[in-house]
């Protein structure tokens, strides 16, 4: 999962601020790397590193970042490595110039390399499958395009609109797209089921004409005074001028929308609104339904109290309280200056984190029934730390909910997920779960019920990606040897092994 950002300004000066602004709303998408590629005419500005946006960027490289358009990133990594060599936005100089950021994953990206090479004659230089679809983007525009006219490369929008319908009709997965051509505007657009979000916003320029910026969430085009127009649909795409002109074209042959539900369960901040849909409300109803199974399952279970595990758990459990009509307290301290815990490579390092991110207050506890709930429950190790941490603050029972079904398939499209493996409920019934965690009873939201609190908003959205629950790839294209192959990149110790290589090639590029 990754956040992204495009930016085409009226005046030069607001571009590079404007995109650092919005990357650090959309941080929570992403906290391994952050990167600003800026265009000016046909000069570019480039600043990428590992880190947070706030250390990436000080005012020196803000200072060099010219223009009056721009593209940003932040990174966590679901292929490829974390090395420096990897933060985005990636850029090839053929045609035109080409500087893209991407959230999602491609499933076909192994078959797509070697196309590119065999074929396509192009060379890849990392192991990232965001260069990959970079390349198949300026491959197809390449071949569409008119060169030389008036010794001037020329682009025409309906070959960039090509070059999507071609990207769609190569690459599988889940991707958005953000896209620059060096010189003449932004590109932005989606995989043709909306798995990965991506919203259009606008504002008034010092000039009294309108400013464009494209963005992973709605949250962050709000933080930037700007007007919601819509949700780039799937299969579409947008191109804006480097003037400031819009264009606009489904370029999916058959497009259905299914976005990915676990932007609601987790990774979305509470304020945003994607795909018309309120973030915050399908929340409040995860909660509802959570509160109406615990009455029907548990009715003679005396709760004392319901406390969330911050942040993204809070919101489904203050409205289970009010239905249960139990008091609701915030029974956990966060230290905010950790990260989050379910984008952090390794085991040893979630278990860490989990230490040093959540401190009770052990006069919540003490003495008391507590049901404690989260948004979900993947590996379990954080579950049982936050159940030892109740009981050594003195609860006499503690129970847990988690606001989404069991997770026991890898999700595909964007989120790293671990290996099947690794995955608590994997081969466990609930008891087995709850026992696991030291929990005295557990409850997990049911799919029809977590599916039921998201449809629905203006878009008009039924279906969702829900693989990760149920084992149904949207894209249809997701074998057992692919899962298989999944499973031997995705477990704890590959990982490990890799963060070590991340590093050493670290210490070999520094200057």
């Amino acid at each position: 999962m990754c956040g992204i950002i495009g930016v085409v300004a009226r005046q030069e000066e607001l571009v590079a601020p404007t995109i650092y602004d919005g990357l650090t709303v959309l941080q929570h998408r992403g906290q391994d790397a952050a990167g600003i590629v800026t265009c000016d005419g046909e000069q570019l500005y480039q600043r990428k590193s590992n880190g947070l946006v706030r250390d990436v960027f000080q005012q020196r490289h803000m200072d060099t970042l010219l223009g009056n358009m721009g593209v940003g990133h932040v990174r966590y990594p679901t292929a490829g490595t974390s090395s420096c060599a990897e933060a985005q936005p990636f850029y090839t100089n053929s045609p035109y110039g080409i500087s893209l950021a991407h959230n999602g994953n491609l499933t076909n990206s192994d078959e797509l390399t070697k196309q590119l090479y065999n074929e396509d004659l192009r060379h890849v230089n990392t192991s990232s499958d965001s260069e990959v679809l970079m390349n198949i983007f300026a491959h197809e525009l390449h071949k569409r395009g008119k060169m030389y006219i008036e010794k001037q490369l020329h682009v025409n929008v309906d070959d960039v609109f090509h070059a999507v319908s071609r990207v769609h009709e190569r690459c599988r997965g889940g991707y958005a797209v953000i896209s620059m051509i060096t010189g003449y505007g932004i590109v932005g657009f989606r995989d043709p089921w909306g798995i990965r979000p991506l919203i259009l916003g606008k504002r008034k320029g010092p000039d009294g004409l309108d400013e464009w910026v494209l963005a992973s969430e709605s949250v962050a085009l709000i933080a930037l005074g700007c007007e919601i127009v819509r949700d780039v649909g799937p299969g579409e795409a947008v191109f804006i001028t480097a003037g400031g002109q819009l264009y606009e074209k489904q370029c999916s042959v058959d497009p259905n929308y299914s976005p990915c539900i676990f932007e609601h369960v987790y990774f979305a901040r509470p304020d945003s609104v994607i795909d018309g849909i309120s973030v915050h409300r399908a929340r409040l109803k995860m909660g509802r339904k959570l509160a109406s199974r615990i009455m029907e399952e548990f009715s003679d279970s005396k709760i004392d109290v319901v406390i969330p595990v911050p942040d993204s758990g809070r919101i489904s459990a203050m409205e289970l309280a009010k239905d249960l009509d139990i008091p609701f307290r915030e029974g956990f301290v966060k230290n905010r200056y950790v990260g989050r815990t379910f984008i952090m490579p390794g085991q040893a390092m979630r278990k860490d984190s989990v230490r040093k991110k959540l401190n009770p207050i052990p006069y919540e506890f003490n003495g008391k029934n507590v049901l404690i709930v989260d948004d979900s429950i993947v590996r379990g190790n954080t579950s049982a730390r936050i159940v030892q941490m109740a009981r050594d603050a003195g609860a006499t029972k503690v129970f847990f909910a988690s606001a989404a079904p069991p997770v026991i398939h890898p999700n595909v499209y964007g989120i790293d997920m671990p290996a099947k493996s690794e995955y608590i409920a994997y081969g466990r019934t609930t008891e087995q779960i709850s026992e696991e965690i030291g929990s005295d009873w557990l409850i997990y939201q049911k799919l029809e019920d977590l599916i039921d609190a998201c449809t629905g908003g203006s878009c008009g959205v039924i279906e969702f990606d829900t693989s990760c629950f149920d084992g149904e790839y949207v894209t249809g294209d997701i074998d057992q040897a692919y899962l298989d192959e999944l499973e031997q990149t995705r477990n704890d110790s590959a990982k490990t092994s890799q963060i070590k290589n991340d590093e050493i090639i670290e210490i070999h590029n520094e200057p």
